[in-house]
């Protein structure tokens, strides 16, 4: 679909071959981010690495996520971590079941990944941060919402930005920013000691890179590139995760056929242990679940917007240079001509498939493909499979009083991300005495 919004073209891409095409024969062409109002001043001006324009920056500083944050090694070393605060959620839902205490999963998600997430890689407990006392998941929505929102100024020369400050985008944006920033420069605070080379945590690497000048593309390193690549761990590192559980969750109290068979794999597979260590490689079904939950509800329906750098045609229409290209992931994963039944949760149709989500498979492509594909997927992936496993082998899950199945509503918010826009609520019951 071709659009033109002010003088700015628009292409989205809706099908998985037409994503094929983009993506990946000609992701050469379509690597680079257009410079929008929202991202640019909550990444300090393209600091980040969801956002960078493609250029050595970004070049550099993804390797540097990479190697020091997202790597297999380096997701795999933090499994003591999750392992403990997995056992946290655990007590306190144990707490919720003895009392028969319905509980938001919502919530429970979101402090779940932020702990581990705050932890692994900024080094600092959670609850010692300006975002406890429940503010972070308003200021996360709110972000994602600025990230996402249109904003006049991106379309509209001179004029949109007088718009944007008469609605009240620009403030919004300003603030937003600005309580990122509190929480960054909290970090700064906690890291002022420093610490030799091998026991650094991220922001200590960071840290030590401003301070050694080093420079990264053609730029020094400075405070405002750390904050921009905090800006980014912390907030796909918690929304995408907790989004992706909460819609799982979601959809599998609507479907109890396939509750009971993922939790009866997974209690198999455990044969009956209270040990929280899962081996998520033998959980089959639970990684179709999560395939068909990614396929319903990607996390970022539309992905980061591309910018074309260089002309290329898809289905013989030429796509000019400065096009905005947007992946409707959620059409492609909706599009009947690929799936069966696409409005039917039913994890069964990737039983002896070979499609995955790590962007070889245009069908599915929750974490996108080619050179901007989720530097974090491998982080996100076993986040989301560990977290499910032990929720649904250590509790079954049953509705507030009152309240049946087709009360469940699958109501999506607004905003780059997509969430459940009104809160799961459910009884957990625990399975056995841990």
């Amino acid at each position: 679909m071709l659009l033109k919004l002010g003088k700015v073209p628009t292409v989205i891409l809706s099908s998985s071959e037409t994503a094929r095409q983009a993506l990946k024969d000609h992701d050469l062409n379509c690597c680079s981010r257009p410079h929008l109002a929202g991202p640019r001043e909550l990444s300090y001006n393209y600091l980040d690495i969801a956002f960078s324009p493609f250029d050595d920056y970004w070049k550099d500083v993804r390797k540097l996520a990479v190697q020091e944050l997202f790597s297999t090694k380096q997701v795999n070393s933090i499994q003591p971590i999750k392992e403990e605060e997995v056992k946290k959620l655990i007590d306190s839902m144990a707490e919720s079941a003895s009392q028969k205490t319905p509980v938001n999963l919502n919530e429970k998600f979101i402090a779940l990944t932020v702990s581990v997430l705050c932890r692994a890689a900024f080094g600092v407990s959670f609850e010692e941060t300006v975002l406890s006392n429940g503010k972070l998941n308003k200021l996360v929505r709110e972000a994602y919402e600025m990230l996402g929102v249109f904003s006049a100024s991106d379309y509209i020369p001179y004029v949109g930005s007088m718009v944007d400050w008469f609605t009240g985008l620009q403030g919004r944006r300003e603030k937003s920013v600005g309580d990122l920033d509190a929480f960054y420069e909290q970090m700064f605070d906690l890291h002022k000691e420093e610490k030799e080379k091998g026991s650094e945590d991220f922001v200590d690497l960071l840290l030590r890179l401003e301070k050694e000048k080093t420079v990264v593309g053609n730029d020094k390193f400075t405070r405002n590139h750390i904050k921009a690549i905090l800006m980014n761990i912390l907030l796909a590192g918690i929304d995408t995760s907790s989004i992706s559980m909460t819609w799982a969750m979601a959809e599998l109290a609507k479907n109890p056929r396939v509750m009971n068979k993922v939790q009866s794999e997974i209690r198999n597979q455990m044969a009956n242990k209270s040990s929280i260590s899962l081996d998520i490689d033998q959980l089959h079904y639970l990684k179709m679940v999560i395939k068909e939950t990614w396929r319903l509800h990607p996390p970022a329906p539309l992905l980061v917007p591309r910018e074309v750098m260089s002309e290329f045609e898809i289905n013989g229409y030429k796509i000019e240079p400065k096009t905005q290209l947007y992946v409707n992931v959620w059409a492609i994963g909706h599009d009947p001509d690929t799936w069966k039944d696409p409005e039917m949760f039913f994890p069964e149709r990737f039983m002896d498939s070979n499609i995955d989500a790590k962007g070889n498979n245009f069908e599915l492509l929750p974490f996108g493909a080619g050179r901007r594909i989720c530097p974090g997927m491998y982080m996100g992936t076993s986040m989301v499979e560990f977290g499910l496993a032990n929720m649904l082998y250590h509790f079954d899950w049953k509705l507030p009083e009152g309240m049946v199945v087709e009360d469940i509503d699958m109501e999506e918010s607004p905003g780059l991300t997509v969430s459940k826009k009104n809160e799961l609520v459910l009884v957990p019951v625990k399975y056995f005495d841990h």
